[in-house]
């Protein structure tokens, strides 16, 4: 087998040793080469054999020492590479840069272009298409960009697998912290907050299929969308209480404007919801089976325009109108108001004790369950943020939850996040021993430093709410 081709790599590998002092210009490269174009390589059986072509030439037997010292120079750089392991990081043939180390973060988001849409897709679907700081910054530099192109009418997301989005990788953030790289984690929540904010504030119709598993910030990248579609697949809930954090990614904002205190019970509780009890609430849009996902999609990758009618319009065409069934905790709605109203989480817990003991209820003593498991720090600062965000704007409750954000990376209080992260996806003992392990243990000071303004030294999230409206 022959090759063609310059041998300026060579040349560059053996200049540290005092090889070819004087360089000539290469016509294949805009950088000198020491080697003359015309140089061929041919390997055979494993060693390398080098041929002058240069014909007859003055300096022609100099030409044919010089060949032959780098010959063997060559086949002693091969004996050592493979001696030493070196081969698999050996600089190959091109010189073009190695964009391979890069490949894999581009394929975590996937594009698929329509004829007037894009596609975004989440594709991690062995981590459940948990979020990471660069999978959240290619998602808001493509978003920015199909915004500005006015050859896009809208824009989809969906997910790989059996999941939508499972929410952050709190594996990775507790890697970071663990090894000192605190403002990684703080650029990965402002990446993700301002990333919500655009999705909430999008100019151009919006499309979420939540097929599957949705849960923590993958329902907050997702449902301030003009559009989200549900499935019989669809599994919603916000555990972060049980993980030692607090629901973000914009959940103060549209849990608490769900009917009574639904909001509450699901932050505090993480309970789940399917795509039929998303609907009767209105965190979903549309439904649709699983099996017609593909009609949907084909349908809209059909469509050339922007209106949202339009496709509001194609989408019901495929959709179901379903309604829960007997046993959705949606029917326990005024009994969770009854107990979810209160001001304080221990009040709640009375309240759904007296509730347990009345009614013999399974979903109470379930409730019960899920909150005495549950961070009291988290619960408290759950609670809390529910109740700010039911009055204010999408904007000041993302501004909010990245103050809870930043303080509960940082250690400064508590350690739940990274003991619940410990307990629950690393060692998977489910026995989280939580700091303070108690609600009477945690002050009223202690969950202030959560939404307290940040010093001088770290700055507030920043939002252009100047030039993109929020909305209330």
């Amino acid at each position: 087998m022959k090759l063609q081709l310059c041998l300026c790599h060579w040349a560059s590998n053996y200049a540290e040793l005092g090889l070819y002092t004087t360089a000539r210009p290469c016509p294949d490269h805009l950088w000198p080469c020491n080697l003359h174009y015309s140089d061929r390589v041919s390997h055979r059986g494993g060693s390398l054999l080098l041929h002058s072509v240069l014909g007859k030439h003055p300096l022609k037997n100099k030409r044919k020492r010089e060949m032959q010292r780098l010959k063997e120079l060559i086949k002693v750089r091969f004996s050592f590479n493979s001696r030493a392991g070196f081969l698999s990081t050996q600089r190959g043939f091109s010189a073009l840069p190695d964009y391979s180390q890069h490949e894999n973060l581009e394929d975590q988001v996937l594009v698929e272009g329509r004829a007037k849409s894009r596609a975004a897709v989440l594709n991690r679907p062995s981590s459940l298409n948990a979020l990471t700081a660069p999978m959240v910054a290619r998602l808001k530099r493509l978003y920015e960009s199909w915004e500005e192109n006015p050859d896009i009418g809208f824009v989809l997301m969906k997910g790989s697998g059996r999941a939508f989005c499972s929410g952050g990788d709190m594996i990775w953030l507790n890697e970071l912290v663990n090894e000192g790289r605190v403002e990684e984690c703080k650029s990965f929540f402002q990446m993700l907050y301002k990333f919500v904010y655009l999705q909430g504030t999008y100019l151009k119709p919006h499309v979420a299929i939540l097929d599957g598993i949705t849960m923590g910030c993958g329902a907050g990248i997702s449902l301030p969308g003009m559009f989200s579609v549900v499935t019989d697949k669809t599994i919603f809930a916000y555990p972060e209480t049980q993980m030692g954090f607090h629901p973000d990614a914009g959940a103060s904002y549209y849990l608490s404007r769900l009917p009574g205190c639904l909001g509450e019970y699901l932050a505090l509780t993480g309970d789940k919801l399917n795509g039929v009890e998303m609907i009767a609430c209105g965190l979903a849009t549309h439904y649709s089976l699983n099996a017609r996902l593909a009609l949907i999609e084909e349908r809209l990758g059909r469509l050339i325009t922007d209106d949202r009618t339009v496709i509001e319009t194609s989408l019901a065409q495929y959709g179901d109108i379903v309604f829960p069934d007997k046993t959705s905790v949606l029917h326990k709605i005024e009994t969770i108001d009854k107990c979810f109203g209160h001001d304080t989480v221990e009040e709640i817990i009375d309240a759904l004790e007296n509730e347990a003991a009345s009614s013999y209820e399974n979903w109470c003593k379930t409730a019960l369950r899920k909150i005495k498991e549950a961070s009291p720090l988290s619960l408290k600062i759950a609670l809390r943020s529910i109740r700010e965000g039911r009055f204010q704007s999408l904007d000041q409750c993302l501004a909010r939850e990245y103050r809870v954000s930043l303080t509960g990376i940082s250690k400064t209080v508590s350690t739940d996040l990274f003991e619940g992260t410990r307990a629950r996806l690393l060692d998977k003992d489910f026995a989280p021993k939580w700091n303070p392990p108690s609600l009477g243990e945690v002050s009223e000071d202690m969950v202030d430093c959560y939404f307290s303004p940040p010093g001088e030294v770290e700055p507030e999230l920043e939002l252009p709410t100047a030039i993109r409206e929020p909305y209330i």
